[in-house]
């Protein structure tokens, strides 16, 4: 009877050493959010961070910022939320913590956010780029009609899940810039971790929906946004692409073999990397085409 009580008791001290360790927040470094957020930097992080692109409805004619089309995955149909300034159905009532929070370390007014949002980038993000979105997304036109419902079956609707999942995959970090390397070079990788989040859709993933760190930038398979090619410097050399014409694709969407983007890549083109300054495609294409 003794020993069973014993064996109880390690087990107990096993779960709750087990649950604590799992359950524990996973943050970043602290930010000042004291800056003062300029709105005009901001409107240009909403093209640099996708923001457009995912959480426009366009082709059901949604208003800009409201609301996005599902993202299909193994998990469940993951609908972008309502981002405009709208107090209610919007984020409208976030505090600057609230958003700095949820850009840096993956937790939302709601709870843990399920990594679809690429918070995994943002968190790479500056402390004035933050104030900056934030400001920018604040002077937004409010837009009042909610965006759909996001279909996650259980047990993956137990947001308190994520806390585990952030705990085993998810590493809160400012972005450093790789040392012996030119500042351009510095840029565009900077663009692909952190804001442009391409490592997001050009990455496999594993069992538990975590990127394949190792493996960035290979491509993926399927999964989120669906299938993506890989953006190494072998691959895109391969598909005839320098500087120049790497560029150019991404403000147009052709290719150098006369085929046209579409789909989500198109998308992203549109509503994103076309509105680029020339200085960071050409850093983005530098890098890419570097590694």
């Amino acid at each position: 009877m003794r020993r069973r009580w014993i064996v109880l008791g390690v087990v107990v001290v096993l779960g709750a050493a087990t649950a604590a360790y799992f359950l524990k927040p996973v943050t970043g470094p602290a930010r000042d959010l004291t800056l003062v957020g300029d709105v005009a930097r901001g409107d240009y992080l909403i093209r640099l961070g996708g923001c457009v692109a995912c959480h426009t409805n366009a082709a059901a004619g949604g208003a800009e910022l409201a609301g996005g089309v599902g993202l299909e995955t193994a998990f469940g149909t993951f609908v972008p939320p309502n981002i405009t300034s709208d107090p209610d159905v919007g984020i409208g009532r976030w505090t600057v913590q609230q958003f700095s929070d949820a850009m840096s370390n993956g937790m939302g007014p709601q709870g843990h956010l399920y990594p679809t949002f690429p918070y995994e980038n943002y968190t790479l993000m500056s402390d004035q780029e933050i104030v900056d979105l934030y400001a920018a997304l604040m002077a937004t036109e409010p837009v009042s009609t909610p965006a759909g419902e996001s279909q996650v079956p259980f047990p993956f609707n137990i947001r308190l899940a994520m806390a585990g999942w952030q705990n085993l995959f998810f590493r809160p970090a400012r972005f450093s810039p790789e040392e012996g390397q030119s500042e351009q070079y510095n840029r565009g990788k900077y663009l692909a971790y952190g804001p442009a989040h391409c490592v997001a859709c050009h990455t496999p993933r594993n069992a538990l929906g975590a990127l394949e760190w190792d493996k960035a930038l290979t491509g993926s398979p399927g999964g989120t946004g669906g299938r993506a090619p890989a953006l190494t410097a072998a691959a895109l050399t391969e598909e005839g692409y320098d500087v120049p014409t790497l560029v150019q694709t991404l403000k147009d969407g052709f290719t150098p073999g006369f085929d046209v983007l579409g789909g989500s890549m198109g998308e992203v083109i549109a509503d994103s990397t076309s509105h680029w300054t020339d200085e960071d495609l050409t850093a983005l294409a530098t890098y890419l085409l570097t590694e």
